[in-house]
């Protein structure tokens, strides 16, 4: 295909790597293309209703280019997203960062599992830079209503200290405007000023993070770093699928740089302002660059090297390997019980619909954890309308409840006598709701080990991956949550692992790891791809390991350090 435009640099993705990347570069002078195979999602555009929500996953093939991308490995669910913005769309917007004890050398030549050629001193400058970028605020749980009465927060800063080191973590939220004091639904002063041109509101407490926020009120890529790179002249093109990396001149050439081809989903462009879109209507284009940025995550990155590998053959044996699931584990604690009471039950309401997603985070770290590996748990909230399905598990003992004033009112009604007020009836039908509020899904994610494999059969992307190595850590994970669950006053249920034989992760990390030289990594600790200069990743796809707390702040932090290196010309 002729190749049409040239750039100094295309990144290919719109990550915590990938925006932050762009951002950077266009900032230092460098002509930016910024390939994003999603659509953009400017608030009020986010899936909410069973209609909605039928076409919201990523299935091109299908005809669907929805926000969603779900993967069903043989022993491991993957979730991961497809959007101007990437996992910062869907993330529930903590900002945490590695334990610097977590930092391992352990020897891959001999049995070990992670080596980390960075330290957390080396990256504290970039996750100071990023944090000035976001300007996260932690949830103003003292400033009274309404976010006194968030009662699974409150229940988690009780209970937490008990199993670890509690805290309000910094959240990537606006819940305050300019200096003002927090308050729901305020318009943010300038918030418009982004590339979706969008007003945005401060966090109106519906815990509806990990949909899509439909009020702005996240602070999303697309309105910091993807809108930072825009005014600095990047050019931003959406529904744009990255398929081919060849080096200019063929790999035998020693001329710089790269021919990046790429599909335009056409159906998807409509209704998409033109700025963030391709000029051409063609189906199939081709530019190059000096430099290529591939930030299209722990699933996209390494799935594009090895369906490139005939056109890149020096890449890193390494490649698709050190797959992590970041220790992902999701449980629900139910029937959550408070204490007193007469023999009759007192629930424990902790609304999980009530305020953003994640509010507080408990550390299990390395010396507390029987295991020796450290972990995290979390609250996890749950949009309204979670509540309503959860709320049918109590309808056939609601019923058997009200049973005595059912059979009354259907007597009546035979026998001509009807009372028009029906308030009473109605409300016992609701029963106490604790099925639905006395109860609080909960996450736990840490440091599992790094043993998975990516590999392409045929076109295929599979993964060879097992929890069976990480049995001990899963074990201290759900003791700590069961420890959590009863002093809450309720009950662990909802255990993937357990029920299924199969684990879910939605931090993903690993398969193009980062190691010092080609034989155990990928790209070095700069980020630059082992054997090909110019070509770069910058995305969870580098990780050694696994980061333990939730990886975003992690990945944003190396992706400015590669930034650097680059703009240095290292």
């Amino acid at each position: 295909m002729t190749v049409e435009e040239h750039f100094d640099v295309v990144v290919v993705g719109t990550g915590f790597g990938g925006s932050l990347t762009a951002m950077r570069l266009a900032e230092a002078g460098k002509s930016v293309l910024v390939l994003e195979r999603g659509q953009p999602y400017p608030p009020g555009s986010f899936a909410r209703t069973p209609y909605e929500m039928r076409t919201n996953f990523w299935a091109p093939d299908t005809g669907t280019h929805g926000l969603f991308e779900l993967w069903a490995f043989d022993a491991l669910d993957v979730v991961v997203s497809s959007g101007l913005g990437g996992g910062s769309l869907i993330y529930a917007n903590v900002m945490l960062r590695k334990d610097e004890r977590t930092f391992v050398h352990e020897d891959l030549s001999d049995g070990g599992y992670e080596s980390w050629p960075v330290t957390r001193q080396d990256l504290e400058p970039h996750y100071d830079r990023f944090e000035a970028v976001q300007k996260p605020q932690r949830f103003p749980l003292g400033h009274g209503q309404p976010y006194a009465s968030t009662a699974k927060t409150r229940a988690m800063m009780n209970v937490g200290p008990a199993l670890g080191a509690t805290e309000l973590p910094q959240l990537a939220v606006m819940f305050a405007a300019d200096g003002s004091a927090p308050a729901p639904g305020q318009p943010i002063p300038g918030g418009e000023q982004n590339l979706h041109g969008s007003p945005r509101s401060t966090c109106r407490l519906c815990a509806e993070c990990d949909l899509g926020c439909n009020y702005g009120s996240k602070s999303t890529l697309d309105f910091t770093c993807l809108s930072e790179a825009w005014r600095h002249d990047a050019q931003v093109r959406t529904c744009c699928e990255v398929r081919t990396i060849t080096p200019a001149g063929g790999d035998g050439s020693r001329k710089r740089g790269y021919m990046i081809g790429y599909r335009q989903h056409l159906p998807a462009r409509e209704g998409h302002p033109s700025h963030l879109l391709d000029d051409s209507d063609d189906e199939q284009r081709t530019v190059s660059a000096d430099e290529v940025v591939l930030a299209a995550g722990a699933i996209g990155s390494p799935r594009l090297l090895l369906a490139n590998r005939a056109a890149l053959p020096r890449l890193s044996p390494a490649l698709g390997m050190r797959v992590s699931a970041n220790g992902d584990y999701l449980a629900l604690v139910r029937n959550c019980r408070a204490s007193g009471g007469n023999g009759k039950p007192e629930w424990n309401y902790l609304e999980p619909s009530r305020g953003p997603v994640i509010t507080t985070s408990i550390h299990v770290d390395e010396a507390r954890s029987a295991c020796g590996r450290g972990y995290y748990i979390q609250d996890a909230g749950a949009p309204a309308f979670a509540e309503w399905l959860w709320q049918g598990l109590e309808v056939p003992s609601d019923i058997w409840r009200a049973r005595r004033r059912i059979v009354r009112a259907l007597r009546d009604r035979l026998r001509g006598r009807r009372d028009t007020r029906e308030d009473g009836l109605v409300s016992e039908l609701f029963g106490d709701a604790h099925s639905s509020a006395a109860m609080m899904p909960v996450l736990a994610m840490g440091r599992d080990l790094p043993n998975g494999r990516l590999r392409l059969m045929g076109d295929e992307l599979e993964l060879d991956w097992s929890a069976k190595p990480s049995d001990h850590y899963y074990d201290c994970v759900r003791g700590s949550l069961s420890k959590l669950a009863e002093a809450l006053g309720g009950e662990l249920v909802l255990d993937p692992l357990d029920r299924r034989g199969r684990a879910v992760t939605v931090h993903p990390v690993g398969g193009c790891a980062m190691a010092s030289d080609s034989r155990h990594g990928v790209v070095d600790p700069w980020g630059r791809v082992h054997g090909y200069p110019g070509l770069w990743v910058a995305d969870g796809s580098v990780m050694p390991g696994p980061v333990g707390p939730n990886p975003s702040f992690t990945i944003a932090a190396l992706a400015d350090r590669f930034a650097d290196a680059m703009i240095e010309g290292r």
